[in-house]
């Protein structure tokens, strides 16, 4: 530590929304104040927020314990979220400066930064930053993400309810499906959220139990999608089944990488960080095996509904956000930075696991796939390595607390109007 300790910390939070996060950010929270710092200040709409000057002083709004749970049962980014890439410090050390001059006047030792892979990139530039600039605060990373992509941990906090929610969903569209007969059969396609992941996809196959099948395919984008193949496939299960339920990540693709859903010649959208805005893989591939078969076919798409199901999360995963949360803070309050906490798995029956610090440096713009062993050699499917993975991160309910019906979330009068 260079200089005299100021004892103020600042969190933000970036990327997509979880059910998690606010768990993560309570998490901060709480063993920021337990660690005796004076202030615990909160980015609004994370780097983007604070380079605009945007931020609250948390312990205005956090005021009581039942504030604190209800921000864990809170679903989405509490304090707003963003998309901003840090450009390279060569290419703009005005915008580092500025960064760096906010810090500074709020006497910041430690700064939190709840996210996935893209966050973990604008800890690492900052971290870069303040090393050759001479500045003592520290950086430390707490994962978040539902894509579950982040490397050097077992599992990211966010990924567990988005699972439980997405087995509990597609259970009930096999439901639905299976209580409607058509002439020629139908096919119903869900499409789930993961870019080049699929482990958010591998998750409907959490829906098969000794009450239900389970969807009948699965594709994931770690391997090449064929689509004679999966149209071939589609016409024997029907030759079996009235109803089929397919579940296809958004992500998957061709063996020259260019996305199905992108087949359809859609207006692409790109974000900041260059991803593509992947949607209508469902329905193009709807529309072909109408063409093709002649049957019914429904394109579910969970969109933005898989990410902050907080009516639908797991205890483990709240319990674990809040623990990561609180683990950040301790790494950074006891010196560490250019961190992110990961966790290490011990066991899965019974389910154990703890945290570590990893090196930002080589978790920053990587990405961690579902291994190939881990999904069956037709590509069709996921295996039971995959099962005993996630089980375990779905187990057990967060009760809502619940007025007039509908679950209540922390919302601070005003608070909002300050995003």
């Amino acid at each position: 530590m260079k200089g005299k300790e100021k004892r103020n910390v600042i969190v933000g939070q970036s990327g997509g929304p979880t059910a998690a996060i606010n768990s993560s950010l309570a998490g901060v929270y709480r063993t920021a104040i337990d660690r005796g710092y004076k202030k615990v200040y909160g980015m609004l709409h994370g780097i983007q927020g604070l380079v605009e000057g945007r931020y609250v002083d948390l312990s205005e709004h956090i005021r009581t314990g039942l504030d604190a749970e209800l921000l864990k049962r809170t679903p989405s980014a509490y304090l707003g979220s963003c998309r901003f890439k840090l450009p390279e410090i060569h290419d703009d050390q005005a915008l580092y400066d500025k960064i760096f001059e906010i810090l500074d006047r709020l006497e910041i030792d430690c700064f939190i930064y709840i996210g996935g892979n893209d966050s973990m990139d604008t800890i690492k530039k900052l971290s870069d930053y303040a090393i050759v600039s001479g500045s003592d605060i520290r950086f430390v990373g707490c994962p978040k993400t539902i894509d579950n992509d982040l490397a050097l941990t077992d599992h990211t906090p966010g990924y567990g309810s988005a699972a439980k929610y997405i087995g509990t969903s597609v259970k009930e569209i096999i439901r639905d499906g299976w209580s409607l007969e058509t002439e020629h059969g139908q096919v119903i396609i869900i499409e789930i959220m993961g870019r080049d992941a699929g482990w958010l996809t591998g998750a409907a196959a959490l829906a098969r139990s000794e009450d239900c099948d389970g969807p009948d395919a699965i594709y994931l984008p770690e391997v090449d999608f064929d689509m004679e193949a999966f149209i071939k496939k589609c016409k024997d299960l029907l030759k079996k089944k009235a109803s089929i339920v397919i579940a296809v990540s958004e992500g998957i693709h061709d063996k020259d990488g260019k996305y199905v859903s992108e087949m359809d010649n859609g207006v692409e959208y790109v974000d900041a960080f260059g991803h593509k805005q992947l949607t209508g893989t469902a329905r193009y591939l709807s529309t072909v095996l109408s063409q093709e078969i002649g049957c019914k076919t429904r394109a579910v798409e969970l969109s933005t509904l898989q990410r902050a199901a907080s009516h639908c999360a797991s205890r483990v995963d709240i319990l674990e956000a809040f623990e990561v949360g609180g683990a950040a803070m301790k790494a950074a309050d006891e010196g560490d930075t250019g961190k992110m906490v990961v966790f290490v798995r011990t066991s899965d029956d019974p389910y154990q696991a703890g945290t570590e610090v990893k090196d930002v440096h080589k978790i920053a713009n990587d990405v961690r796939l579902v291994p190939r062993e881990w999904i069956t050699k037709d590509g069709t499917y996921v295996t039971s390595e995959f099962m005993t993975y996630v089980r375990p991160l779905i187990q057990g309910d967060v009760g809502s607390i619940m007025v007039d019906g509908i679950p209540r979330h922390l919302w601070v009068p005003g608070f909002q109007d300050l995003l």
